[in-house]
């Protein structure tokens, strides 16, 4: 990945409804050599999906909680029965004192207890530890970051 790909993916991140053309400006390059790249850039899995940012509390899941969920076992095979729980937006196998970690909008603190209670119905789970977030100062996207080293040109080490 070099500096153009990443000046693409930021760009994207901003406003993934600009055009090729749009994108190539702020690259550097055609339209066409724009939607080359991002083609590219899908093909490989660094795009993995074009998603609209959604305001939680517009759509009644205003209620943030992240929940530690600790275990008799180990939860690694266990992706399935969390994603059947439509109010757990992430889940995360961890190292610590808790196997799992995940992260659950609701609309009301009642729908989160009915989680938790879901949440303990799953085959292995021993207890759950929930944190309600109670204001959010940021979220960030992945950023496509400065250029590392490996983006360095090979032709041009000395």
């Amino acid at each position: 990945m070099d500096h153009i790909d990443r000046t693409l993916l930021t760009q994207l991140q901003r406003d993934a409804t600009q055009s090729y053309a749009a994108l190539g400006r702020a690259a550097g390059l055609s339209a066409g050599a724009a939607h080359e790249r991002v083609r590219k850039l899908r093909e490989r899995g660094v795009i993995r999906r074009t998603m609209a940012d959604v305001d939680p509390s517009a759509v009644g899941a205003g209620v943030l909680a992240y929940v530690m969920v600790e275990s008799t076992s180990w939860m690694g095979d266990s992706a399935a029965s969390f994603a059947a729980l439509p109010e757990i937006m992430e889940a995360h196998v961890i190292a610590g004192s808790a196997s799992v970690l995940v992260k659950v909008r609701t609309a009301t603190t009642e729908q989160l207890q009915d989680v938790l209670r879901r949440v303990y119905a799953i085959d292995g789970v021993s207890g759950t530890q929930a944190t309600v977030v109670l204001e959010t100062f940021f979220e960030r996207p992945v950023s496509a970051g400065p250029a590392g080293p490996q983006d360095a040109d090979p032709e041009s080490a000395d």
